[in-house]
């Protein structure tokens, strides 16, 4: 080991703690420090924000994050083996950087850190999906989110209605936030290559954010719509009050989910609220 953390080879890390990837929790390390570099500069500004990181591994983009002004990082890592290696930065580092081991699924992450918070991550793809939507609940309490995905997902998350990859999870991403995908990755950048390309998705929540209740309508009313993606809203729609929700929303009931924006999902949620309440 070399006397600094911050500057020994992230292969010798990975060597000296057992820390070969697994696939059973999703790891692909990214191990050029210019791209952690990159991805922590997309989070920017940084100055006074309390970061939350998930999944550091070796601790490549930890250290880039910690190379910023952001005031604190938190990592979450559910590897033992990473746990160890990330004491080293935090010997370091001091009480800038607070290690949690945890299963990221399970936490309250507005409990973990004083505001802003800013969640930068190379997410383990095996469970990124349910801890967007998890995050996107309350999506008011980040100042923004810069997350790596698989490519695929990514652009399900940024996709424009009527376009292939446009479906719920635009959505409810939309609903809440601006998405942009703002780095490509090939699969020869990360330690195993994984079988896909990634991408990096920097989310920014609205300054106006729904009522829980609007919120709760939108889920129900997208994923019943697209449940059923091939078929009319009159029908997909059905259990949830069908051609009487899709009136008192405005919307043509022979349309079809795909061609819904995000606007037009807020008045059929608005709508459904309305009509749950007065039921």
């Amino acid at each position: 080991m070399t006397n600094d953390p911050f500057t020994e080879p992230l292969r010798a890390v990975i060597a000296r703690h057992g820390l070969a990837a697994r696939k059973a929790l999703g790891q692909h390390f990214l191990l050029d420090l210019n791209l952690t570099a990159r991805i922590a500069a997309l989070a920017a500004p940084l100055s006074g924000a309390h970061v939350i990181e998930v999944g550091p591994g070796p601790g490549g983009l930890t250290r880039a994050l910690l190379g910023s002004d952001a005031a604190s990082v938190t990592a979450i890592e559910i590897d033992r083996r990473a746990i160890s290696a990330l004491a080293e930065l935090q010997a370091v580092a001091g009480p800038r950087l607070t290690v949690i081991e945890a299963d990221a699924l399970g936490l309250d992450y507005p409990a973990l850190t004083p505001a802003p918070r800013v969640i930068v991550a190379n997410l383990p793809y095996n469970i990124a999906t349910p801890l967007l939507i998890g995050w996107l609940r309350a999506a008011g309490a980040f100042a923004r989110l810069v997350l790596m995905f698989q490519l695929e997902v990514a652009e399900r998350i940024c996709a424009a209605p009527g376009s292939a990859a446009y479906g719920r999870l635009a959505v409810l991403a939309q609903f809440v936030s601006r998405p942009e995908l703002v780095l490509r990755l090939p699969p020869a950048s990360f330690t195993p290559p994984p079988a896909v390309a990634s991408a990096v998705v920097r989310l920014t929540p609205h300054a106006e954010q729904p009522a829980p209740a609007l919120r709760a309508a939108l889920e129900r009313v997208s994923a019943a719509a697209f449940g059923q993606r091939r078929k009319m809203l009159r029908r997909a729609l059905a259990p949830l009050g069908g051609e009487a929700l899709l009136a008192a929303a405005g919307i043509d009931p022979a349309r079809r989910a795909e061609t819904l924006d995000v606007a037009e999902f807020t008045r059929l949620a608005t709508a459904m609220k309305q009509i749950t309440e007065n039921s």
